[in-house]
């Protein structure tokens, strides 16, 4: 098993729904399975869609998630889904470079300029200490400032790292901590039924965040912005059966 970058646009050409399925190509089956069993991160580049002279992408790493299997498309000649499972937004995306630093080794050449043929391939694999970085940046709160990513290390190899970042990333507190802070700061802090934005006495706000698709009760609904509404505490709770 191996950890790795998978690239997926904003209107994407190929099938996917990050959540549930990343489509590709055969060229990327041999990478593809290394990961399978193993976790991976996704990648916004800069072009939203298929238009070469296309700009608006976040050029940056976005979300985590865990590859289960790999199926041929029925439909497309030699394409094949990767089904993923406990897909998590980071709080904070990351990019790709900053302060002239890459997360991906693999993208620097010995020049300090960007590997562009590494970079142009939409699957790649990373290093479990890449991995670990990328995700304490995605998850940092407050934020990861300026001198404190121009100071980590990328080639420092975990310890014991490795086990708590994969039990928090399966674990329903973690998990809900993310989705909430994601999911409150996309509404503004307003709940979507009422358009109240309340603030309580301390300076937290009362609104929560709801999955539309329960993540529970076998409804497999993921940790994600598409899958979240803001909603009051009362509309929250309230049985709508």
């Amino acid at each position: 098993m191996a950890k790795g970058i998978f690239t997926t646009k904003a209107n994407p050409i190929y099938d996917d729904l990050p959540e549930v399925r990343y489509h590709f190509p055969r060229t990327y089956l041999n990478q593809v399975q290394a990961t399978v069993g193993d976790w991976i991160v996704y990648y916004e580049p800069r072009r939203p869609n298929s238009d070469p002279s296309g700009q608006g992408g976040r050029q940056a790493y976005f979300a985590t998630a865990q590859v289960q299997r790999i199926e041929a498309d029925p439909r497309l000649r030699n394409h094949f889904y990767a089904l993923m499972t406990d897909f998590l937004e980071f709080e904070n995306p990351v990019p790709f470079r900053e302060v002239g630093k890459y997360l991906e080794s693999n993208l620097v050449k010995a020049d300090g300029s960007t590997n562009k043929g590494a970079f142009g391939r939409a699957v790649r694999l990373i290093s479990e200490s890449e991995y670990q970085l990328i995700l304490r940046l995605g998850f940092a709160n407050p934020p990861v400032s300026q001198p404190e990513y121009e100071n980590a290390r990328v080639a420092e190899e975990p310890t014991d790292y490795q086990r708590p970042i994969v039990e928090q990333l399966i674990s329903r507190p973690f998990r809900d901590v993310a989705f909430t802070r994601n999911i409150r700061v996309i509404y503004d802090f307003t709940c979507a039924m009422t358009g109240l934005k309340l603030i309580n006495g301390g300076g937290r706000p009362e609104v929560e965040a709801a999955h539309i698709r329960p993540v529970g009760n076998d409804h497999n609904g993921p940790d994600s912005i598409r899958n979240g509404i803001a909603l009051s505490r009362s509309i929250h709770w309230m049985d709508v059966r």
